[in-house]
């Protein structure tokens, strides 16, 4: 036991935990404001990909980092259109753009580097492990101050629980709206950056593994709220980081190794879990999902 459990799991935790924390942020600015994201895995993939493309072509991490979060501000908007102009069904949206940014991102590859399953390795000295990191968990309260004490964060807010009334107020619903999904763009790309120029050293194909999903069911568990989020987050981060070290080290009582598989199965299971036992008990924002047209 004392193999799987030491200071370093703690490290390991936070870093498992940061392109969590920063995906589940982008998805609360957006789905305080009304609008469902369950698009945050591709828009992390699209931020993944092109952070390490740029980097590794431009030798310059935080030209790849500008890069990756630009990427996600695309496929935010496109999500952002789709939903708010046209009022097309958010789930929709979102799972057409997972779907399409699980093969896109291999397309480039092969078409830029030769190989559709990765980009070239990037040389240690253009990573940036710690930044993410530091910009992460800084975002947290950063976030919370700027939804509970700020006037945006007011907008946000009034939008995404009575939209007529905030429309009544005087409050641009639909640009508040854009607002909230291009911030999940941005927060869940830089987090996909992450896994590719921070924790990795290249973009493997569908390197996000769910995570995105993971950080939405954290938003949900956290009860989309900045905080709460935070700790859940760190919750699954530990859980992937004791999954890690269980490989090899917890046997069966016959002396075997127990499956890999099974032990990886850990996190994706753990989520189910805490969506079945927890949605019942945290109310989303009342307007989440509901289009709103201007009466005229």
């Amino acid at each position: 036991m004392g193999e799987i459990l030491n200071i370093s799991l703690i490290w390991s935790a936070v870093r498992l935990s940061t392109p969590l924390v920063l995906a589940a942020l982008g998805g609360m600015f957006a789905e305080r404001a009304g609008v469902i994201n369950i698009a945050l895995e591709g828009m992390m993939l699209a931020g993944a990909f092109t952070a390490a493309a740029v980097t590794y072509t431009t030798g310059s991490p935080w030209i790849g980092l500008t890069a990756g979060v630009a990427a996600g501000l695309a496929i935010a908007w496109v999500h952002a259109v789709a939903s708010i102009r046209y009022r097309a069904d958010q789930v929709v949206t979102g799972t057409a753009i997972n779907i399409l940014m699980i093969g896109v991102p291999g397309f480039l590859s092969g078409a830029l580097f030769l190989s559709s399953g990765s980009t070239p390795q990037i040389p240690k000295e253009h990573l940036v492990p710690w930044t993410p990191i530091v910009m992460a968990f800084a975002a947290v309260p950063i976030s919370w101050y700027v939804l509970y004490r700020t006037p945006f964060g007011l907008r946000l807010r009034a939008v995404g629980e009575n939209p007529e009334a905030a429309d009544a107020a005087g409050i641009r619903v639909a640009a508040v709206r854009y607002i909230g999904v291009l911030l999940s763009g941005a927060f869940a790309a830089l987090g996909g950056a992450y896994l590719s120029i921070g924790q990795s050293s290249l973009f493997t194909r569908n390197m996000t593994s769910g995570r995105g999903f993971i950080a939405l069911a954290a938003l949900i568990f956290g009860k989309w709220r900045p905080v709460q989020t935070m700790f859940a987050c760190l919750f699954f981060g530990f859980t992937e980081a004791i999954t890690i070290r269980m490989q090899g080290v917890v046997k069966l009582p016959s002396g075997e190794d127990i499956p890999v598989q099974f032990i990886q199965m850990v996190p994706y299971l753990l989520t189910i879990v805490v969506l079945a036992g927890f949605i019942g008990h945290s109310r989303p924002p009342r307007a989440l999902g509901r289009p709103y047209q201007k009466e005229r």
